[in-house]
């Protein structure tokens, strides 16, 4: 009996998780000096630094969305979406609460520097508007897909709108959300549009995983398209440029990235997928499921959340490239063995979520 589970994308979030411990770390730490795009080792870190980002928010769409529609079987998908809609508020408030200075708020020291959205904002903003999205498309699983597939395609095509969106009259706690004028380091559009590509593909696995070589046909599909995708998408867009006159299909023919970066995770899907049987191993399927606490680690000890002192302030950007990957591999290593086997993130933010909705309901 074929089972339900897609071992493959656990194997894909721990692999995305790991290419970011590593990524943060040696773009933190590395000497400028050694930052060399000519150089192949670096331009190969760097294409796959790039890709870290579109493959964590393209999988947090396809997994919330696939065990959401699972949960719909069961008659259990209105505990999903609010369990979603929890997880939401809870990612956007440990994004907050990873950038508050402790110190500097004791000595009455406040800049809105610590309003700036990252990417558990986004992810948890992104989650809760999917849940809107399902209940707007009455629950029917064929309609949403449709639907997220046709926002992911409109929210990229339309990036040269946004792309540099200034909000000067619009509060910074709003505005942070939609340009990067405050410092926001990612912002709702266009990782948005990597949730909806997710949370089609998920639509796809749901409706058809348990037919006669669906395997087959979807990783040559996740090859085809991620292939056209990284090397025609900028030719396509100049072709619709010169088709209509456009303008906006001519800048995005000249700066043509969002595009690439989804054929990236395409291809990235059908290797994961490909090789899926060898992957089932319970140390993958562990870090998978925690990449919260690996992030929330990562962040405090890396760029010193609270207390203002980290790794980012104590080193700087001073080490050599041996020292960099050196120091990564232990990096990586000791952060995944806390998340693992000390820090239980989820259960205990949870838990105090329930607790503080317990007592709010008992006083209605």
């Amino acid at each position: 009996m074929k089972t339900s589970r897609l071992f493959f994308i656990d194997a894909m979030r721990a692999f995305a998780i790991l290419m970011m411990l590593q990524g943060h770390f040696i773009d933190a730490l590395l000497d400028p000096v050694y930052r060399d795009p000519n150089n192949m080792i670096f331009r190969v870190w760097s294409y796959f630094r790039g890709i870290t980002a579109p493959t964590f928010f393209t999988i947090s769409g396809l997994i919330f969305t696939y065990l959401l529609l699972k949960a719909r079987d069961k008659g259990d998908d209105k505990r999903r979406m609010k369990k979603g809609i929890y997880r939401g508020l809870m990612l956007i408030g440990i994004g907050y609460l990873l950038r508050i200075p402790v110190f500097d708020w004791i000595a009455l020291k406040f800049t809105p520097y610590f309003l700036v959205t990252d990417v558990l904002q986004i992810i948890g903003l992104s989650l809760i508007v999917l849940v809107v999205l399902y209940q707007l498309c009455f629950r029917v699983c064929l309609l949403y897909g449709i639907v997220c597939f046709s926002i992911g395609i409109c929210v990229f095509l339309t990036e040269p709108l946004y792309r540099d969106l200034r909000l000067e009259n619009v509060p910074a706690f709003i505005a942070n959300y939609l340009s990067k004028e405050n410092g926001s380091i990612f912002t709702f559009l266009p990782w948005f549009g990597y949730m909806t590509f997710g949370a089609s593909i998920a639509v796809s696995f749901y409706r058809h995983l348990h037919r006669n070589k669906f395997k087959l046909t979807m990783i040559l599909t996740f090859i085809i398209v991620g292939y056209v995708f990284v090397n025609y998408s900028a030719h396509a867009a100049n072709w619709l440029y010169n088709l209509t006159d456009i303008e906006m299909f001519k800048d995005i023919s000249y700066y043509n990235y969002l595009f690439p970066r989804l054929g990236n995770v395409l291809l990235l899907f059908a290797f994961f997928y490909t090789f899926e049987r060898f992957l089932k191993q319970s140390l993958i399927f562990k870090i998978g499921q925690k990449t919260l606490s690996i992030y929330v680690i990562h962040f405090i000890i890396i760029y010193g959340s609270f207390t203002g002192y980290g790794l980012y302030q104590i080193i700087g950007k001073t080490l050599t490239p041996w020292q960099a990957i050196f120091g990564a591999l232990m990096f990586l290593s000791v952060v995944t063995l806390i998340a693992l086997y000390r820090v239980k993130t989820n259960t205990f933010v949870y838990g105090k979520l329930k607790g503080i909705l317990n007592r709010l309901q008992s006083k209605r």
